[in-house]
């Protein structure tokens, strides 16, 4: 197969300065998403979680495969159905299959069984990973490194609705399987991360957690 290549578009040699201005804009930005819990009913614009979603689409991939596939669930009946059966699967988690010292890890963050906000958010995002593909004709084809090119995705995804203005909580339950039956998504599909978005509440809580220092999560060679 010939290889297609175009000119790189759109890149912007900025100066040491400019570069160094915007990665503390950036960080400055970013360092204020918090996990919330507290979510408002205030409507969210569709055309909203439309801009995030192409953010997140347009993520690298093995190969270019672009394994995912989002559905974003405004409906009030089916974020209930969601909201049921996932608070199925936390009483069995929390009840037998978490260990003492997992649950030990989570009491400071006050989570348990009851899970309002898949009800209370204006929208779910599930984010689903695509085991293998499905050419027009129905024949499989091999995607690779399906789940580090899932997770970039859902990274960006995070990121774009904070840039927005909203508040997220990423909800991942074990096991989703139950995502895939009431969202009806095909065999070559799996759940990998429920991504809850909104407005916060006026009184929303969270909490008083520090995060790792710059030379607690990296190393530099020079």
């Amino acid at each position: 197969m010939k290889k297609q290549f175009i000119p790189l578009p759109f890149y912007a040699n900025y100066s040491d300065q400019t570069m160094l201005d915007k990665a503390h804009a950036f960080n400055n930005m970013i360092q204020k998403r918090r996990t919330v819990r507290d979510f408002s009913s205030k409507p969210v614009s569709k055309q909203v979680i439309e801009q995030c979603i192409l953010a997140a689409a347009s993520a690298p991939s093995g190969a270019h495969m672009q394994p995912w596939h989002f559905v974003a669930i405004g409906n009030q009946d089916i974020k209930s159905e969601i909201r049921i059966a996932a608070e199925t699967e936390e009483k069995e988690f929390y009840q037998h299959r978490a260990s003492k010292e997992w649950l030990k890890a989570l009491e400071p963050l006050g989570t348990d069984t009851s899970k309002p906000f898949l009800e209370e958010a204006p929208w779910l995002i599930a984010v689903f990973a695509q085991r293998y593909g499905l050419d027009a004709e129905g024949n499989r084809f091999k995607h690779y490194y399906t789940p580090e090119s899932v997770g970039i995705a859902c990274g960006m995804l995070i990121t774009a609705l904070h840039n927005s203005g909203l508040t997220t909580l990423t909800h991942t339950p074990s096991p989703m399987g139950f995502l895939k039956q009431i969202l009806k998504r095909p065999d070559n599909e799996r759940a990998y991360m429920l991504i809850v978005c909104g407005h916060p509440t006026n009184d929303a809580q969270i909490p008083n957690l520090k995060r790792n220092s710059l030379s607690q999560v990296s190393t530099f060679f020079e």
